[in-house]
């Protein structure tokens, strides 16, 4: 067994059932090259890693890093809940929300939260985090609440002399009629090396609309595996943006089954190369109900040593006719060292649908770098704002105020690598 695995498993404190999950995991073992949807990811490194299990009790997070990050907001430092940082006063009537430590401990069925099962060998931190999950996020909005101000999620990962792992399970549950917007915060303090393995079940009922933003910004040493499982019923909604930032190793899967006829699904991203880093995203989108839709604009960048990987899959099940369904990812190659690999895939059993996907890797606009040039710009401003503006393209589904947020965001994260 690797040493990642048998870190683990020397975590865990579960249950018969949950020790069966994990037991079957460990017997498959981690994913090797020739598993397709590892194709282009490597264990190897991280398997010769172990893990602690993170204490009850976070470490203290400086107060002041959360001064852009208004209330409603739970706070997690290092996979634990920190009480004092949170504030969810603001949350109206009509919404639950508890971490789900809080849930079971109240005696609430954990099959509800922890009963999904993953059998497929490439599955494997899903398997894993169904066996290790003790903590995470359970937010219930009931049947036509509107809730205004979104609720941030802040996950902050504090370095310390050990390497920790930390598995969360969050479930968010919208009602018919119900709207939410829900914002995640990742970032590191210090140069943290734990590794954040998460789980997301989103449930948005008829009717409902759910506007979801995530920042990735982990440290350069840090792991991220995180999966999004969500599920939209008749004339939902589901809009999201994902800015992949940070981590050395970073990987997101987000799977969206639109059960419902009308159902619609906005998803962009930006993912960002830079340094030795490894980023990826797996989109699986699945229609399956009549007159379905999905937007999906990615944007990709690649600078020094870096690797972006993505893949984008569509399926159009027989019966989802009326389906209209665009996929585009374009992606920027700055380095003659770094590397993308973009995987476009569309399946179509159906009749009368519209159907689009493309993918491109290139470098910037030889004409529009002449024509920043020709007004006077040096090579490195030019370069810099076509850059931005290539990323920041995928913002534009956001609220305004929040679209400003995540720009600068982006934009510090740039800046950094050297691209802006």
């Amino acid at each position: 067994m690797s040493a990642l695995l048998d870190s683990m498993a020397q975590a865990f404190c579960g249950s018969d059932a949950r020790r069966e999950v994990l037991d079957a995991a460990l017997r498959d073992g981690l994913p090797a090259a020739r598993n397709e949807a590892w194709k282009y990811t490597s264990l190897r490194q991280l398997e010769r890693r172990a893990f602690a299990a993170a204490p009850l009790q976070g470490p203290a997070l400086d107060a002041a890093l959360l001064d852009d990050i208004p209330a409603p907001r739970l706070v997690f430092v290092n996979g634990r809940l920190d009480a004092a940082l949170s504030d969810v006063q603001a949350l109206p009537a009509g919404v639950q929300l508890q971490p789900l430590s809080a849930a079971l401990a109240s005696g609430e069925d954990a099959a509800r939260f922890l009963g999904r099962r993953y059998e497929r060998s490439e599955e494997i931190f899903a398997r894993l985090n169904a066996a290790l999950a003790d903590e995470g996020v359970v937010l219930r909005v009931d049947e036509g609440v509107q809730v205004e101000a979104p609720l941030q999620l802040v996950f902050a990962s504090v370095a310390g002399d050990t390497d920790l792992a930390w598995h969360h399970r969050h479930l968010i549950e919208l009602r018919a009629g119900a709207s939410l917007g829900v914002v995640e915060h990742r970032f590191s303090v210090g140069d943290s090396a734990h590794l954040d393995n998460t789980v997301l079940h989103a449930h948005v009922a008829r009717d409902a609309v759910l506007k979801h933003a995530r920042v990735q910004a982990g440290s350069a040493r840090q792991t991220s595996f995180l999966r999004t499982d969500a599920v939209l019923a008749r004339d939902a909604q589901y809009h999201r943006v994902d800015l992949e930032l940070g981590a050395a190793l970073s990987r997101h899967e987000l799977n969206v089954r639109l059960e419902g006829d009308n159902a619609q699904l906005t998803a962009n991203g930006v993912l960002l190369g830079n340094g030795r880093r490894h980023v990826e995203t797996r989109l699986g989108i699945d229609h399956i109900a009549r007159n379905t839709a999905c937007e999906l604009l990615w944007r990709g960048v690649a600078a020094n040593r870096s690797r972006v990987v993505f893949h984008g899959g569509i399926q159009i099940r027989e019966g989802a006719d009326g389906t209209d369904a665009n996929l585009s990812n374009k992606n920027l190659l700055l380095s003659a060292d770094a590397e993308i690999d973009t995987q476009p895939t569309l399946v179509i059993d159906a009749d009368e649908v519209k159907a689009a996907h493309g993918a491109t890797v290139g470098q910037l606009d030889a004409n529009a770098l002449f024509y920043l040039r020709s007004r006077g710009l040096p090579q490195a401003q030019a370069q810099a704002l076509l850059s931005a503006a290539f990323c920041h393209e995928p913002l534009k589904i956001l609220p305004e105020a929040l679209r400003e947020q995540l720009a600068r965001r982006l934009d510090k994260a740039l800046a950094e690598a050297g691209v802006a």
